[in-house]
């Protein structure tokens, strides 16, 4: 037989090679078989057995033995089904695919599963799940296109896929495994004789190898032993589905290792509180306070604990990985580890284990995605840990850490998830007025506003505010916190003017609580600049972010991520306040600044990208303006899906591009659809739903169907005004395209009426020479020219034009069209919330 050396382009954790794998040849043949004729995959193949066969084994000999076979072999821990999702995610940048900090866990995950569906840029991959229990957990995130190998213990998946059952060894396996685990020491006789007490079980045979390995202990003397264990057990009737023998095997191997090195034993007792997946070495190089003795001792001695270390992986009691750093405890040893302790001890270790885990945090912020890879190690035993039982405060920031991280990371329903078994766990130890809890539901309603339950996000929020406040003050920093939450809230909901209202005060509380230059105050202060420039106060818009801006600038503790969202901000309301030429050199830097600092697919880098297209397309620079939006709107389908809120943002803004360049059916198709998506995100009653809907209209008369047109206005105009009321951007500008509507349809009386009413108002608003303002002014023109009144229409036209010269230059396009006497279409860009 040989044993190919080519390793895969992609090699993804697949534990190391067992140097003393024996036999399997037959199951090893079926299944090789089985998953080479199904070349579609359409179906997985699964390893199925109890617990200790050597299921995980022969996965990992399958990979190795088969590896140039393929081109990706990608292994995931799958005994968490919540956990699957950030491994297939990690698999991205090995496909060209943006990482989880980019794109957000789930995309990510989606993107790879579609990329292997795709064979792009690799045909040939296999992907092991291990250790999967239900089914139906995982079968939607099983890829197709390529092999999938599931290891099992519940037989289940025998209806959804082939199945390979793995039983015990077979003898003459069990006694070739032992002459090869105990070389020359271990005769054929003695081997059958050992195998016959151990039920044949891999596990247990490989104990006791490790044990005559390490000890020298004669195979009479073992089965001595073995016996007299197996009687101990059978004496105390505890129930279990595994031989006696095979629990007096792993009880005789701990206590050898206990005369030899007891530190030892303690350490593996420990890790028995961890998961069943590796655990990162340098867990164990801090000793935090309140660690019990030998324990403590142990951590401290780095010397030592290597020798522990590699004594439990010499009595195969552990799998110490040397490459990758990390411990691996069979998730069958680590029950009986624990089973063998009293509730007292059972307590004192899982509370040791959070200590650890509360220790290997890593000092930056859970937010950001430096500290992100720590954190997914350390997530895969939060549960395991039942780390939620804990009331210690630092292990309850733990918890709320690991959530932020899922959340930042895009892993919303592990997220969710999480934190919902954290509020039971803690509202049935500590309360409803815990604090940790209250902090808990913040991120709850952060969650729910992330994945788009607007209501259900506000209400949770405000109800913990209140909370918060009735129990810490009005002034504790949690309070604060909800008071921005809240804001974003009412934001997303399309309440504008409560927002800002609510921002107004918060900005007040802020100030009066931390000073004027704090960063929390500034960070609330964005929020209010938002506000305004929602509520179509452009000019207080752009003079706070400025204003933030600068102190931002000024501040010691201020992150790229507060810099970069203040210029963005600030690039935005200059162009709102009409200084197109302005915005486009701020975008410019903005833009720059995002794709060095935070790379080219950074939500923020996008936001800006989107904004800089659209500047330019209020600049007349047309071609340029389409280019990015097209590239823009490229990114964000690819990375966040057709339905995003951002990704609807960037595809109005490209269809607005696409109609000013004259691309109308494209534009068309694309605006019909997103009005189509808009309603099912944010609400039919959002503003945005409306605004879209105006867009719609516009191209619905261009296209000639006038009447259509008039209808989407008149209904998306109702619906503004309802929210936002008759003096909003957003209500004069469908209301301008309303006019220009009423005109084609010949009611010229009707038009002018609108038109007069409807430039009062943006005088009054945004002033006599935005940008708004003079396309309104132009069409009044010739809506008064087409009704008789030629006088007024020359003056206004002719006043018009002299501002266009002023403000834009006579060049501009919508100067050109003005100076022709034709109409101008107004169009809306539904800004970040």
């Amino acid at each position: 037989m040989t044993h190919p050396q080519a390793v895969p382009a992609v090699w993804g954790k697949v534990p190391l090679r067992n140097k003393n794998f024996t036999g399997r040849e037959e199951l090893l043949t079926e299944l090789k078989t089985g998953i080479s004729r199904q070349v579609t995959a359409v179906l997985p193949h699964a390893l199925h057995g109890l617990g200790g066969v050597g299921k995980t084994q022969m996965a990992v000999e399958f990979a190795y033995r088969y590896q140039d076979d393929y081109d990706i072999v990608w292994w995931v821990p799958a005994d968490q089904p919540s956990l699957v999702l950030p491994m297939l995610a990690n698999l991205a940048p090995h496909l060209g695919l943006p990482s989880a900090a980019t794109l957000g866990l789930e995309d990510t995950a989606n993107a790879v599963l579609d990329a292997l569906r795709r064979g792009d840029p690799y045909g040939r991959w296999l992907v092991i799940f291990d250790n999967a229990d239900q089914p139906e957990d995982l079968q939607h995130l099983l890829p197709q296109g390529g092999h999938v190998l599931v290891t099992s213990r519940n037989p289940r998946w025998d209806r959804v896929g082939h199945t390979v059952q793995v039983d015990v060894f077979a003898r003459e396996e069990s006694v070739a495994f032992l002459e090869k685990r105990v070389p020359r020491a271990i005769n054929a006789a003695d081997a059958d004789r050992l195998a016959n007490e151990l039920g044949d079980l891999p596990l247990a045979l490989e104990q006791a190898g490790a044990l005559q390995a390490e000890t020298g202990i004669s195979v009479a003397e073992y089965l001595r032993l073995l016996a007299e264990y197996t009687r101990r057990l059978l004496a105390e009737g505890k129930p279990t589905e595994y031989p006696a023998s095979m629990t007096a095997a792993w009880r005789l191997s701990v206590d050898s290792l206990a005369k030899r090195l007891p530190e030892a034993v303690e350490l593996l007792r420990c890790c028995a509180f961890f998961g069943p997946e590796p655990i990162p070495r340098d867990v164990f190089s801090r000793t935090p306070p309140g660690m019990s003795q030998p324990l403590a001792g142990l951590l401290r001695n780095p010397i030592k604990l290597a020798r522990a270390f590699g004594e439990v992986g010499r009595y195969a009691l552990a799998k110490i990985d040397s490459a990758n750093r990390t411990v691996q405890v069979h998730r069958l040893i680590q029950a009986l580890l624990r089973d063998e302790l009293s509730p007292a001890d059972q307590a004192r270790f899982r509370s040791e284990v959070h200590m650890l885990l509360v220790a290997a945090m890593p000092p930056e912020d859970a937010e950001s995605s430096v500290s992100w890879r720590r954190y997914s190690e350390l997530t895969l035993h939060v549960e395991p840990a039942a780390v939620a039982r804990s009331q210690d405060p630092d292990v309850r920031k733990f918890a709320i850490n690991i959530v932020r991280y899922l959340r930042q990371s895009g892993d919303y329903a592990f997220a969710q998830t999480l934190v919902e078994r954290l509020l039971d766990q803690w509202a049935a130890d500590s309360g409803e007025d815990d604090l940790d809890l209250l902090e808990g539901k913040r991120q709850f309603g952060n969650i729910l506003r992330d994945r788009g339950e607007y209501g259900a996000a506000y209400e949770s929020n405000l109800k913990a505010m209140e909370r918060t406040e009735a129990v810490a003050g009005p002034n504790h920093r949690m309070t604060f916190y909800f008071l921005n939450t809240l804001g974003a809230d009412l934001r997303a909901r399309g309440d504008f003017v409560a927002a800002r209202d609510h921002d107004l005060r918060s900005v007040q509380r802020h100030e009066e609580s931390f000073g004027p230059a704090a960063v929390d105050t500034l960070r609330a202060m964005h929020n209010l600049a938002l506000d305004h420039g929602l509520n179509s106060e452009y000019v207080k818009s752009r003079d706070m972010h400025e204003t933030v801006y600068l102190r931002f600038g000024e501040s010691a503790d201020a992150t790229t991520t507060n810099l970069s969202n203040a210029f963005s901000g600030l690039a935005r309301s200059v162009r709102l306040c009409g200084d197109f030429a302005e915005a486009c050199d701020l975008g410019e830097e903005a833009h720059a600044k995002c794709v060095d600092e935070l790379g080219p697919e950074h939500p923020l880098t996008l936001h800006v990208a989107k904004d800089l297209a659209i500047a330019l397309r209020r600049s007349g620079e047309l071609s340029r303006s389409l280019e990015l939006a097209q590239e823009t709107h490229a990114r964000y389908v690819r990375l966040f899906g057709l339905d995003h809120p951002d990704t609807l943002a960037a595809t109005m803004s490209l269809a607005n591009s696409q109609r000013s360049v004259g691309e109308l059916e494209s534009a068309l198709e694309l605006t019909a659809d997103t009005v189509v998506r808009y309603p099912k995100v944010y609400g039919p009653e959002h503003p945005y739903s409306h605004g879209c809907a105006g867009n719609l209209a516009v191209l619905r008369r261009v296209f000639g169907d006038a009447e259509t047109a008039r209808k989407l206005n008149e209904k998306a105009l109702a619906g503004l005004e309802v929210k936002l009321g008759r003096d909003h951007h957003y209500s004069l500008t469908v209301a301008t395209n309303l006019a220009s509507d009423l005109l084609v349809l010949n009611e010229t009386d009707s038009a002018c009426r609108l038109g007069r009413g409807t430039l009062r108002r943006l005088k009054a608003m945004i002033g006599d020479e935005h940008p708004m303002t003079l396309a309104c002014a132009a069409n009044l023109s010739v809506a008064l020219r087409a009704n008789g009144d030629e006088q007024d229409a020359e003056r206004l036209h002719k006043e018009t034009m002299d501002t266009y010269a002023r403000r834009l230059g006579l060049e501009h396009r919508d100067a050109v069209v003005a100076a022709e006497w034709r109409n101008l279409d107004c169009d809306f860009d539904p800004p970040p919330i």
